[in-house]
């Protein structure tokens, strides 16, 4: 044993581990989060690992926890599990550890090592962002349904819209009402047990339990909870095993009356790469879109962020923001963030000015954001068509293959869903849009001079 409890082997392991990491996600990503990370102290079967901020631990813990706990447990690692802290003061590792260690209770087990969950019955269940509640989810006409919806799942002691289907484009505020329904579930029905995960990390839950041969005690873990919540199913399509497993896990909850809540960015019927028969069972129940903010509702979000963070801004400002940042409420948080930090860092007041300073990067990215009205126009006239000939209902090649290339630079250049794009094309259906995607990228390919025209609309249209 060697200083800190460090075996040849557990520092053999550590090197390893960064060296799938690097591999993983770049050179880049690692030398900013992962690179920082020091192997401190192992003992008892508990690795810790130190940041020097007590943001880039959360950074960490949120975007590479599960897989560096998965690649800790690989094989036959006598870990158990895996402590990230923030290390202050370099003198300070053996009290920083020992205080954490005796702080937290953790859950142990023989499959590998993890985050130690809030319970000990939800050993699989990630954890809940206790920002992400009920009491400051901004509610307007985009997604009033699905609020309502979430609620009544919530409220309710037994399974009720089964499933609810939950989509919408990112940052939206899906995975929001998902932490919601879990927090006010455990707050109110607390013997109801709740697992709440990413469809990624259902799937390496079900790889681990093939490769050590225990996929019974896998059925059991997810078929005896009473609310099964997965986040992103997106990410399952082409999976087929995962697929199967998640249809008979799905299945077997629904016909015990036990409620599932699945998120994902787009519909049910346009989740490409999944099996019909999953397809359809997810559309069961309610499905509820999350459609882009309106710029009422993005107002009263930031006029609710601006609360939280207890910080003075000009309604001036406010305004502002709410009519420029349109792509996601993630990114209008983070831009009223920005400039409540500059503001108490620096010491200067927040005005229209110093925001656009502040935010100038993020500003000039959203002026650059196509519109699906700008595409039309410019296709219509490249085409020498007429603009109404995008809404009407002819049919003649001369009118329907522009109309298609507008559609598919639509889904390229914005991030409005099949739908969406589909009503401003005089109120198509999304199969229309999906269809019309397809031929271009069919034309694209065989034809050189078609490509040639349609890659010169799209960089006159994103210049």
């Amino acid at each position: 044993m060697t200083e800190n409890g460090l075996t040849q082997d557990i520092n053999a392991r550590w090197t390893r581990v960064r060296g799938v990491l690097r591999a993983a996600v770049g050179d880049s990503a690692y030398k900013s989060w992962l690179k920082p990370l020091n192997l401190v102290e192992y003992s008892d079967g508990v690795v810790k690992l130190s940041v020097p901020t007590r943001f880039m631990r959360d950074w960490v813990a949120n975007h590479y926890g599960e897989r560096i706990s998965a690649l800790w447990s690989d094989g036959n690692s006598p870990v158990s599990h895996v402590d990230i802290f923030v290390l202050a003061d370099k003198e300070d590792v053996r009290a920083a550890a020992a205080a954490r260690s005796a702080s937290e209770t953790t859950v142990r087990a023989t499959e590998g090592a993890r985050v130690s969950p809030e319970r000990a019955e939800d050993d699989v269940s990630a954890s809940l962002d206790p920002r992400f509640k009920f009491d400051n989810f901004v509610v307007g006409k985009p997604n009033e349904l699905a609020y309502a919806a979430a609620r009544r799942v919530a409220d309710s002691p037994t399974a009720t819209y089964n499933p609810l289907f939950l989509y919408g484009g990112v940052g939206l505020g899906k995975t929001h009402l998902m932490h919601a329904i879990a927090w006010h579930i455990r707050e109110h029905q607390p013997d109801r047990k709740v697992v709440y995960l990413s469809a990624e990390k259902f799937m390496y839950h079900f790889i681990r339990a093939l490769r050590f041969q225990d996929t019974m005690a896998f059925k059991e873990r997810f078929r005896s909870v009473d609310v099964l919540m997965i986040d992103d199913v997106q990410f399952i399509n082409g999976k087929e095993s995962t697929q199967e497993e998640f249809f008979h896990t799905f299945n077997d909850l629904v016909d015990n009356n036990r409620q599932v809540v699945v998120s994902a960015d787009k519909s049910p019927s346009d989740l490409e790469g999944m099996e019909e028969r999953l397809r359809s069972r997810l559309g069961w129940g309610l499905v509820a879109d999350i459609h882009a903010t309106s710029y009422e509702l993005r107002l009263g979000i930031l006029h609710a962020k601006k609360d939280a963070l207890e910080a003075v801004v000009p309604d001036k400002v406010l305004e502002f923001l709410a009519h420029k940042i349109t792509s996601s409420v993630r990114e209008l948080e983070g831009a009223l963030n920005r400039v409540s930090a500059h503001s108490s860092l620096i010491g200067r007041e927040i005005t229209l000015e110093s925001c656009q300073e502040v935010l100038h990067d993020l500003l000039r990215a959203s002026d650059r954001r196509v519109t699906i009205e700008e595409i039309q126009k410019r296709v219509a006239e490249h085409f020498n068509i007429r603009m109404a000939d995008m809404h009407s209902a002819r049919r003649s090649r001369a009118v329907a293959r522009p109309r298609q290339v507008a559609m598919y630079l639509s889904k390229q250049l914005t991030s409005r869903s099949l739908p969406e794009i589909g009503r401003k094309f005089g109120g198509r259906d999304h199969t229309t849009v999906m269809h019309a995607v397809k031929k271009i990228e069919e034309l694209r390919t065989a034809d050189m001079n078609f490509a040639e025209d349609v890659d010169l609309l799209r960089r006159m249209l994103e210049g």
